[in-house]
């Protein structure tokens, strides 16, 4: 790389548009959206789908509501053409969905496109041929009116071929490829020559596409080419102005955005953004990136994993880990500040009687993809104790105490330091029942009843009677108290078998019916200072009991 003064590449020249209005806009209703995955995106993959594959496809795109699709390039190649026949004579085609052909502007490629579209009710004809000074220079060697001269001849031959497809609606679509690198007057001035010929209305409009072929500039310099076009443009309500950005400088989504606020109304790419070299635009991320705005992207989304498998197993790309909205980790935090908004965030959407969705660091409730809100939350050496506490209650139904979830949590963060790697949610559960649930030295529970008794003054006592083994050796114990805990704390102490106070008590029940589990979390204060005990049984008591032992060893197991 240059250092210094680069000499080696220069600023893409901005568009003079001092009046530019779209920077005040905002997105309120979704473009036309056309699938270019059958064709833009499947000539991008080392290994192209076979004609199973862009079948599978296409029908996931049927479903995802894809009403326009680009299914391939009938005149490049023999199976390019038999898929096109096949979609046709097999009836794959709903009536609802368009099917768009691409073709380049030479006669013999039209007419053997024109051949495959025989029998279908309607179809885009998708015609381009490079605009900019560096292909006319550099491939075509040709001025600027043999370029504008092969875009008209092959668009009046598709003109002349409409008769010959009667059963067929038929629209227009013009591309001046590499639009991005074209200098803006001669693409206004290509397309207008495409317009004139073909005679569009506001009826039957002609598709002019605009593909940002090599992204070569910062997004607000596309959306002014955009707008300057759109705004110079003769008979602007007889086209549907098109966006086809690409990927180049990471930043085809924004442009998009951008185009659509500077007066374009359609939009082609593909899902997940598969293209050449850097791709297409990411449609998924475009469409749910208006979806969190408050607007219907007209596309469903609601099962992005059943997506994404599909769109996987027939492309053979995996989708990023970081690919917004569809990755495996967009919706996990690891960092504990973050865990702990989150925790926080979902407790109180849950409390909120609003629709709005309000919880921090989640533009998107995960549930409206098919998402699951058990995998947003993940643990490794970053996390912090909101987010342990938030999996040992989500996954396993654990809700422990606050003050419990510093203590577990510093339980939790060894393990990771020590382990280098994430903690499985699996993981989690076996370091909580090692620490808390198993431990049975020096103290194990043989047996314990508790029973009533009515005193004087008609006041109640509970008596406990407990066996309990100390580092093997058993011991009877009898005390009373004002419930089985106290009393069962007060033998303890009165044995001399431990010294302790119990500070705080909670418990709930995991599971219904029979399978119904007490949970109990007892917090004690021993000579060595406050720590936790916890314990499950089917009977509440008997994990009272049993937590405060937990306790106990846990404190042995420290000193």
């Amino acid at each position: 790389m240059q250092k210094g003064t680069i000499t080696k590449y220069r600023p893409f020249t901005p568009i003079d548009l001092p009046d530019r209005q779209w920077p005040s806009k905002v997105i309120t209703t979704a473009p036309t959206w056309c699938s270019v995955d059958l064709r833009d995106g499947n000539q991008a993959l080392p290994i192209p789908m076979s004609v199973e594959e862009k079948l599978e496809m296409f029908d996931l795109l049927v479903k995802v509501g894809f009403k326009e699709i680009e299914v391939g390039f009938p005149s490049a190649s023999q199976t390019e053409y038999d898929f096109t026949r096949r979609l046709i004579e097999e009836n794959h085609i709903p009536d609802d969905v368009t099917i768009q052909v691409l073709v380049q502007s030479k006669e013999d490629l039209i007419y053997r496109t024109f051949d495959s579209l025989r029998g279908a009710k309607k179809a885009i004809v998708h015609i381009y041929n490079s605009t900019s000074a560096q292909q006319r220079r550099i491939v075509f060697g040709l001025d600027k009116p043999d370029i504008v001269g092969i875009a008209v001849r092959g668009v009046r031959l598709i003109k002349d071929l409409v008769a010959t497809l009667p059963e067929t609606d038929i629209t227009l679509q013009y591309s001046p490829e590499s639009f991005s690198l074209t200098e803006i007057d001669f693409a206004l001035e290509i397309c207008e020559a495409v317009v004139d010929i073909w005679q569009p209305t506001p009826d039957k409009k002609i598709i002019l596409n605009l593909p940002t072929t090599v992204e070569v500039s910062t997004p607000n310099i596309h959306a002014d080419q955009i707008e300057w076009f759109c705004r110079h443009l003769r008979n602007r309500e007889t086209a549907i102005v098109s966006l086809h950005t690409h990927n180049d400088r990471g930043t085809g989504v924004a442009s998009s955005e951008l185009g659509l606020l500077a007066g374009a109304e359609r939009v082609e790419g593909t899902l997940f953004g598969n293209g050449e070299r850097t791709g297409n635009v990411d449609i998924v991320t475009l469409a749910l990136n208006m979806y969190t705005q408050g607007v219907d992207p007209d596309l469903d989304f609601s099962d992005i994993q059943a997506i994404q498998q599909i769109y996987e197993k027939c492309t053979r790309l995996p989708v990023p880990v970081r690919q917004p909205y569809a990755g495996e980790l967009v919706f996990t935090a690891f960092s504990g500040s973050h865990q702990d908004a989150i925790n926080k965030g979902m407790n109180a959407q849950d409390a909120s009687s609003s629709d709005l969705w309000d919880v921090p660091y989640l533009p998107l409730d995960p549930k409206d993809i098919g998402r699951s809100y058990e995998a947003i939350i993940r643990i490794n050496s970053q996390s912090g104790k909101g987010g342990v506490a938030y999996l040992m209650e989500s996954e396993f139904g654990l809700q422990l105490p606050k003050a419990m979830h510093i203590e577990f949590g510093k339980v939790i963060k060894h393990l990771a330091d020590v382990r280098g790697s994430e903690i499985l949610s699996t993981e989690l559960f076996t370091a909580f029942e090692q620490e808390y649930l198993t431990r049975t030295r020096p103290f194990s529970l043989q047996s314990f009843e508790s029973r009533t008794l009515l005193n004087k003054d008609s006041s109640q006592t509970i008596e406990c009677v407990a066996c309990v083994t100390v580092n093997d050796v058993v011991h009877e114990l009898r005390a009373q108290g004002n419930g089985p805990i106290d009393a069962f704390v007060r033998a303890l102490n009165q044995h001399h078998l431990a010294s302790f106070k119990l500070l705080t008590y909670n418990e709930h029940a995991i599971g219904q019916g029979s399978e119904t589990q007490a949970v109990a979390y007892i917090q004690l204060q021993t000579e060595s200072g406050t720590l936790f005990g916890a314990a499950m049984d089917t009977n509440i008591e008997i994990a009272s009991i049993k937590a405060v032992l937990s306790g106990l060893n846990r404190s042995s197991s420290a000193n």
